[in-house]
């Protein structure tokens, strides 16, 4: 699990102050401190072997270089720059793409380098400690026989593909590091159907709250549901483009075979989009229903309070008159004036309470 007390990273805004003047391709990690050490898992499997093990240096890997086989080498933490500047020279990686890798908060895309492709996309994790979205850059590269994710903290959402790989089911085992770079793609994306489902399912209690009783609580989780909706579209928004791009390119890395998948990605992308884009309608409808209903209620007093004041007005006007000190008024010498005058006003109050009704003012 990621502990958020090592990985303290804004969610919307980034400072990047320690960049300035610093060359292009720099490697100068911005992000927390006291992060735990790096590790370094690597996947080497074909259709009849796997071989599984955790690596002290990634100058180990090279053994598994230069066969038949799929390579998967997964980082966990890019704050070592040693280790990614040594990764760099063994593959011969642009200074940018280590760059990249270093400065997590870049925009998802994909980049064709001819001989490597290098994929940066955005891992989505509900936090539910804390009730709001983690974000967490991945980093993909894609070579000739190899894969190499690079994540900032351990833990993702690539359990299901390791499985896949340990039980040699399916065709991942007979594909090669094309179909697994698919396979990393469209497991964060699967992973992005949960996070939706939840707040769907949350978004739908708050709508049915918001229309028996609209309180300032509610109204706080508007917001809030609002501001998660806008992480959710910074992270998706862009990932369409780099699906359609990996499904259009011409790169000798992509076979045809996985080229359908990548459609199949690329469908579910939309299908993601098209949520996030509703979730985000709803939210707004319901910050338009609050004030609405805030404003009806408001409306519902006045009328009330307006309705009370109005029937009060005339009989204000009679008590004040008989309340004034003439001598001469000839009503206070009277037996029954006191009755009388009780009798005035319940049917003033009465005339108007009718008058009011029949005018479906009430």
């Amino acid at each position: 699990m990621i502990n958020r007390k090592q990985m303290s990273v804004p969610r919307f805004f980034h400072r990047r102050s320690k960049k300035v003047g610093l060359a292009p391709g720099t490697l100068e990690y911005i992000g927390g401190e006291q992060l735990p050490p790096v590790k370094v898992k690597v996947m080497d499997y074909g259709p009849t072997h796997l071989d599984e093990k955790t690596i002290a240096a990634i100058e180990e890997w090279a053994k598994y270089r230069g066969g038949a086989s799929v390579s998967w080498i997964n980082i966990d933490g890019v704050h070592d720059v040693e280790l990614l500047r040594k990764l760099g020279a063994s593959l011969d990686l642009h200074p940018l793409v280590l760059e990249d890798i270093v400065n997590t908060h870049q925009r998802p895309k994909f980049e064709d380098y001819e001989n490597y492709i290098f994929i940066v996309l955005r891992m989505l994790r509900h936090d539910e400690s804390r009730d709001e979205v983690m974000s967490e850059q991945i980093s993909v590269i894609l070579g000739d026989h190899y894969v190499i994710s690079v994540q900032e903290t351990e833990g993702d959402v690539f359990d299901p593909v390791r499985k896949r790989i340990r039980d040699g089911k399916g065709r991942i085992r007979k594909m090669g590091p094309d179909y697994l770079a698919y396979a990393l793609l469209d497991a964060v994306i699967d992973h992005y159907f949960v996070i939706l489902e939840n707040y769907g399912d949350k978004i739908e209690t708050l709508e049915e709250a918001l229309v028996g009783d609209p309180t300032p609580e509610l109204l706080r989780k508007i917001h809030h549901f609002k501001r998660e909706m806008i992480l959710l579209r910074k992270s998706v928004w862009p990932l369409r483009e780099v699906v359609g791009g990996l499904e259009r390119s011409e790169s000798p890395l992509i076979k045809k075979s996985v080229v359908i998948f990548l459609r199949d990605v690329y469908d579910h992308t939309i299908q993601v989009i098209d949520a996030v884009e509703s979730f985000r309608d709803m939210i707004s409808g319901m910050q338009d229903l609050y004030l609405s209903s805030i404003s009806n209620r408001m409306n519902e007093v006045m009328k009330v309070l307006t309705i009370i004041a109005t029937i009060f007005v005339p009989l204000t006007f009679v008590a004040g008159i008989y309340g004034m000190n003439f001598e001469f008024m000839p009503e206070l010498k009277w037996k029954w004036s006191y009755a009388f005058f009780w009798g005035v006003i319940m049917g003033m109050g009465g005339l108007m309470l009718r008058f009011f009704h029949k005018k479906r003012w009430i």
